[in-house]
């Protein structure tokens, strides 16, 4: 009898993504598509064990839904994650043997769609199966580690992905440098506006829609134009002022994408800040009142606290929104993994557009868990 019908979703998507697609591809070289390497290949030789995970998968959505299985099942996804990470790197290995040095191994369709699955399985399980937030998301980086160990062994490195990195590894780490800190950046402005003038919504009613209509305004302007639009302003700044042209400040690069990320950035932080103050219970005030606080002390010892979670939420929208933004100031000089993006683009070098997006969205995701779980916490400790 069916009793998980997301776990059977995902095992058809899977299924169906292994029987019509390809799970990797070989081409001559990084520009060529690549042609689909039949799974007889793939699992020759008795390497069809590496899918011996699968299993407990496929029986999963017909199992009794303890916190046992779902354990197993979590297990078993992140297994199956990294034995199929290995799978494709051992036919990148094998065909490399008779390949010309240009030849390129590339993950196919069915590898991405299926690790997809295999991810949103291990998900499910965890969230079914451990109610306490801080323990599923520590189990959850532990089945990780099969994955990281897969990658820092070797067993990858001929992949084409992994070639485009070993060409570009300085080139790489700069990237993520830059763009964890335009992130960095822009969050200090972001909040440093945002929150007072979130407070100040709050206690000014007739203020809000006035200022959310301006805010929701530049949250419909394109990327892209934003910072087009902030070039010929900053370039004439720095032109009639060149001592700011010495600390760095131009109308392309950082300055700019900083600037035009922290306007995005506004209006979930202040409508979250308005939204966490405003739904402090009023008896909790008034309490407080009858105590004898004073309003600064009410602020910072009961409206703050309250608020906190609704902030955090907000915070969690800006920070996975500045990430992925991050990327398309690339455009503009700013640098960061979109260069690596546009880079790749530009020259039709699928593994080098991959390069820049997989950190891309591993930290989008890693940003995103880390707060949901502050959240969690915080929701924990005001209830």
């Amino acid at each position: 009898m069916l009793k998980n019908r997301v776990l059977l979703l995902l095992v058809a998507v899977g299924l169906a993504a292994a029987a019509g697609l390809a799970f990797v591809t070989h081409a001559p070289n990084r520009l060529l598509s690549g042609q689909a390497v039949s799974w007889a290949i793939v699992l020759g030789a008795g390497r069809w064990m590496a899918l011996l995970p699968a299993l407990p998968l496929v029986v999963g959505p017909f199992l009794p839904q303890s916190r046992a299985v779902h354990l197993v099942l979590a297990v078993s996804a992140a297994a199956l994650a990294a034995s199929l990470l290995w799978l494709a790197g051992d036919v990148a290995i094998r065909l490399a043997d008779t390949a010309t040095p240009s030849a390129r191994t590339s993950f196919g369709g069915a590898f991405w769609l299926i690790e997809a699955m295999a991810a949103l399985a291990a998900a499910d399980a965890l969230q079914r199966g451990i109610s306490n937030p801080a323990a599923r998301i520590t189990i959850g980086a532990v089945l990780i580690l099969p994955i990281l160990a897969v990658i820092g062994g070797g067993a990858i490195d001929q992949l084409s992905i992994m070639k485009e990195y070993a060409n570009r590894r300085s080139v790489f780490a700069t990237a993520v440098a830059t763009h964890l800190a335009i992130v960095g950046a822009t969050l200090l402005p972001t909040l440093g506006i945002g929150l007072p003038l979130g407070v100040l919504l709050d206690r000014r009613a007739r203020l809000r829609r006035p200022v959310f209509a301006v805010l929701n305004i530049i949250q419909t302007i394109p990327s892209i134009a934003l910072f087009g639009l902030l070039i010929a302003p900053l370039a004439g700044l720095v032109a009639f002022a060149p001592l700011l042209g010495r600390i760095g400040i131009s109308g392309i690069g950082a300055t700019p994408a900083i600037i035009a990320l922290t306007l995005y950035s506004l209006l979930p932080i202040v409508r979250s800040t308005t939204a966490g103050l405003e739904q402090v219970p009023g008896s909790v005030v008034d309490a407080a009142t009858g105590m004898g606080m004073t309003p600064a002390q009410i602020f910072r010892r009961v409206e703050v606290p309250l608020a906190l979670p609704v902030v955090v939420a907000g915070l969690r929208v800006t920070v996975v929104q500045a990430v992925g933004l991050t990327a398309v100031a690339a455009l503009i000089g700013a640098g960061g993994l979109g260069a690596i993006i546009f880079q790749g683009l530009n020259g039709s070098a699928i593994d080098l557009v991959l390069l820049g997006v997989v950190p891309l969205v591993a930290i989008a995701i890693t940003a995103d868990i880390a707060l949901k779980l502050a959240v969690t916490m915080l929701k924990m400790r005001s209830g």
